[in-house]
């Protein structure tokens, strides 16, 4: 039965890690608008990582409330293509159930998963590029932070904080992931303004590069979103 293609994450769409120490504030700046609609990119470099593997396969995951039909995400796998390409749903939601997993479990099912699909290319997780939308994505980070090794990590509209709650910090973790990340949010996105991103995301201890779509925390379109994506996998080989 085909799945409704309209899911969107609610309010519930991540837990917080509380309050984390940050840098001197980063401003956003170079943007072009190009005819696709992103501005973008904006790279900010970091300490060396050392060479990338070639990309052998992208892990993409939803957000808190989605599923692994989210638009957002098959946009992506089509931009993609031929690179192979795993959906994959979190536990709540294959068992029907409406809370999003906590930390522990939604982690370790990211590495269970990446492990799968790694096998079935017959490559390590490290030719993995790991990522999803705002909880999806967070959960792939924290993933790697704690050690799961990856190509690369996309982030499309990460959660910094709740909406209307910019203390709430979703962040500890970000200084312990050390590969190249990408970061799609919208412009007037509630969970992070692009100056918050800016700010916070500045703390990875990897490359970053951030793009900047119109729209809120679901983007106007999904065409920009998979061209960044499309467009940055390209730079890791």
């Amino acid at each position: 039965m085909a799945r409704d293609l309209r899911s969107r994450e609610g309010p519930s769409d991540a837990y917080s890690e509380g309050p984390s120490r940050v840098p001197d504030r980063r401003s956003i700046h170079g943007h072009r608008r190009t005819s696709d609609g992103y501005r973008g990119p904006v790279t900010s470099a970091h300490a060396s990582v050392g060479p990338v593997p070639r990309v052998a396969g992208l892990l993409l995951t939803p957000g808190a409330g989605a599923d692994r039909e989210h638009r957002t995400l098959l946009a992506v796998e089509h931009a993609v293509a031929p690179l192979p390409v795993r959906r994959v749903d979190f536990p709540y939601r294959t068992a029907g159930r409406r809370l999003p997993d906590r930390a522990p479990v939604a982690v370790a099912h990211v590495c269970a998963e990446a492990e799968a699909f790694a096998e079935e290319l017959g490559v390590g997780t490290d030719r993995l590029v790991l990522g999803g939308r705002s909880y999806g994505g967070r959960m792939c980070s924290m993933a790697v932070a704690e050690g799961l090794p990856a190509a690369g990590l996309v982030l499309l509209s990460y959660p910094l904080h709740p909406p209307g709650k910019p203390g709430t910090l979703r962040v500890a973790h970000l200084p312990e992931v050390h590969v190249p990340v990408l970061a799609v949010s919208g412009e007037h996105d509630p969970f992070g303004t692009p100056e918050e991103l800016a700010l916070h995301l500045g703390t990875l201890g990897g490359p970053l590069t951030t793009v900047l779509v119109p729209g809120g925390h679901q983007p106007d379109g999904d065409a920009a979103v998979a061209a960044a994506v499309r467009d940055w996998l390209t730079t890791l080989g």
